[in-house]
């Protein structure tokens, strides 16, 4: 039982160091520097801040990093359930971590444009920002790509949730919810980019609730004896 609640703890502890950096490189970092349709003043706060901006590179790099261990750590705690479902959250969690890493390179590509002199050589300043401003375009698109795989993750671990006793069952329902909510956002956003409207802007509550519910659960109480339920 003891190693148990360590096991589940640590994974909560996991947990909240990704929503942290998270948070901060998304809302302290992004949001701050990027101007809504003045890509003149979004490429200037990038080299304004540039020490700002790498530190929310760094965060995100952090945040993936969590999220690969705490895949491998949810693994461990659920193998004995359904090794197999265990194994596909895991390689979900993999696959994301992977996609997001790369995709992170869009995003240095937006900073690497406005300060290397070597493409100053090559390009006019108004041609470099609107370089820069592509890159993290396509990096915010493929933010939306990777929320594939990482929403993906979501319907195993609930499914193992409200099949245990690991947790309250109510987070594993929170966390399917999510999933079908993270899966209808992604395609809404390639297929219907206007689209606008109360449910989509909450769609992803679900998701969101059950993690952190999840977070808190291992935090404070860690993880139940591990049995299947009828």
């Amino acid at each position: 039982m003891d190693s148990n609640k360590r096991m589940g703890r640590f994974a909560g502890l996991l947990f909240l160091i990704l929503v942290i950096t998270g948070v901060f490189a998304e809302f302290f970092v992004r949001q701050k520097l990027y101007v809504s349709n003045d890509f003149i003043a979004t490429t200037q706060n990038i080299i304004d801040n540039q020490w700002l901006f790498r530190l929310g590179f760094v965060s995100d790099l952090v945040m993936s990093t969590m999220f690969f261990v705490y895949g491998y750590v949810l693994y461990l705690i659920f193998k004995s359930i359904n090794k197999n479902i265990s194994l596909f959250l895991f390689l979900c969690a993999v696959i994301s971590v992977a996609m997001f890493c790369q995709n992170s390179l869009n995003q240095f590509a937006a900073l690497e444009l406005l300060i290397n002199t070597d493409y100053s050589e090559g390009f006019i300043p108004e041609q470099l920002q609107v370089l820069s401003i592509f890159f993290q375009n396509i990096h915010t698109k493929g933010y939306a790509v990777n929320q594939i795989f990482y929403g993906l993750y979501l319907l195993p671990l609930g499914y193992m949730i409200i099949k245990s006793s690991i947790v309250p069952k109510i987070i594993g329902v929170f966390l399917v919810l999510g999933f079908i909510g993270d899966m209808i956002e992604v395609f809404v956003y390639f297929l219907f980019p206007n689209a606008e409207s109360v449910i989509l802007d909450n769609i992803t509550l679900p998701a969101d609730v059950g993690e952190f519910s999840l977070c808190l659960w291992f935090l404070i109480m860690g993880v139940r004896s591990q049995k299947l339920s009828n």
